[in-house]
């Protein structure tokens, strides 16, 4: 037998499903109502009795009582017993807010965290055109972060943009929908993605300054550094974010490095493997088709924004691999963390996995919960780094 709660947690497990998001939440048939089944008490339980079956039915008829959804009932008989006992064999909701409501009463953070999500998809859909509910549904990550309005304004700009239709000008210097000079900036990766459903993947393919034929002028420029000979004519050089995005490196290993700084403490050679330092919070790039058949690691700060990063960056690549942003790497190096000033927000449901999060909330309780990576210890990098390369 399930309590309210089981049946809460199921749904939220359900609701981080972007097939089930989708499936639920567009108009369709057959979608709504959704059954959940309760299951009986068996003879063994009912035979215990006490103070779990008393709960167990008490549970379930403030649910008949008060909702969310409806309770339905069956008389059982069990052995022994001088009369049927009406127990509850299914919950039934009847549409997504109920659904939502019964995760948001019962099913803890994760629950309240599926509300938040509901509440901002209610006012985007409502607001943009059909064609992007799909993506929107299915790619929380992408745009859960941003105001919805400026998620609204994204869809609408999508709209009016076209391939070639900066001319030549700087992506800030557009002015589409109401956007600022930084939205762009802001919002590559969502206006990407709304741009490859209007154009058959077309921006993703080449960047999204080169498929708007923008200027670069005020791009984000990241150092390329080949780790082993022969794999490029130089020895490091910056590139802009567009033209990683637009043009495939000859290695099977990519190494991401967070801050340029760290240049020095990465092994050499390191067999098919060059490293794109420097990127920090700028990580649309990293939607490039080329990268996703690449092994693809990420070497960040120990910080909640370090930790930050790496979701975002595996929002992208979700096969990228973390190295040295560990538990085992903090308490190795406790002569050099430091106070964080300004913790990064909490991360969202599905962003990090468990040790990750673990290491986020351990991290937001230490007097001195950062370590920046480049203080590392040399022959620590080494040895990780060439082992996820060998």
């Amino acid at each position: 037998m399930k309590s309210p709660q089981d049946l809460a947690q199921q749904l939220a497990r359900q609701w981080q499903r972007a097939d089930w998001r989708e499936r639920q939440l567009l108009p369709g048939p057959g979608a709504w109502p959704v059954r959940l089944a309760i299951g009986a008490p068996s003879a063994a339980q009912f035979a215990q009795g006490g103070a779990d079956l008393r709960a167990h039915l008490q549970a379930w008829r403030a649910i008949r009582a008060e909702g969310p959804g409806q309770v339905q009932w069956q008389d059982h008989r069990y052995q022994g017993a001088a009369a049927p006992l009406a127990v509850p064999t299914h919950w039934l909701l009847g549409r997504p807010s109920e659904a939502i409501a019964a995760m948001a009463r019962h099913a803890g953070g994760a629950g309240r965290a599926a509300q938040a999500d509901y509440q901002a998809l209610q006012a985007v859909l409502g607001a943009v055109d059909g064609q992007f509910h799909p993506l929107l549904l299915r790619r929380l990550a992408l745009w859960r972060a941003a105001p919805v309005d400026e998620v609204i304004t994204a869809a609408r700009m999508a709209l009016q943009l076209a391939p070639g239709c900066a001319q030549g000008r700087p992506l800030r210097a557009l002015a589409v929908a109401g956007n600022d000079s930084k939205f762009f900036e802001r919002h590559a990766a969502l206006l990407t993605a709304l741009l490859d459903l209007r154009f058959d993947g077309a921006a993703g393919r080449a960047g999204l300054a080169a498929f708007l034929d923008a200027s670069a002028d005020d791009e984000h420029w990241l150092l390329v550094a080949p780790l082993a000979p022969g794999l490029l004519p130089f020895a490091r050089q910056r590139v802009p974010a567009s033209e990683l995005q637009a043009t495939p490196l000859p290695a099977a290993h990519i190494l991401l490095v967070e801050n340029e700084r760290c240049l020095h403490l990465l092994p050499r050679p390191l067999a098919g493997t060059i490293a794109i330092l420097g990127a920090g919070r700028n990580l649309a790039w990293l939607a490039a088709p080329w990268l996703q058949a690449r092994r693809v690691a990420y070497w960040g700060d120990i910080d909640t924004w370090g930790l930050a990063m790496l979701a975002g960056a595996r929002g992208h690549l979700p096969h990228l691999q973390a190295l040295l942003m560990d538990r085992a790497t903090l308490e190795a190096h406790p002569d050099r963390a430091v106070a964080e000033p300004q913790p990064a927000p909490e991360p969202g449901p599905g962003a990090l996995l468990a040790q990750e999060l673990a290491l986020d909330a351990r991290l937001r309780g230490l007097a001195r919960g950062r370590l920046e990576q480049e203080f590392l210890n040399p022959a620590r990098v080494a040895q990780a780094l060439t082992g996820w390369a060998a």
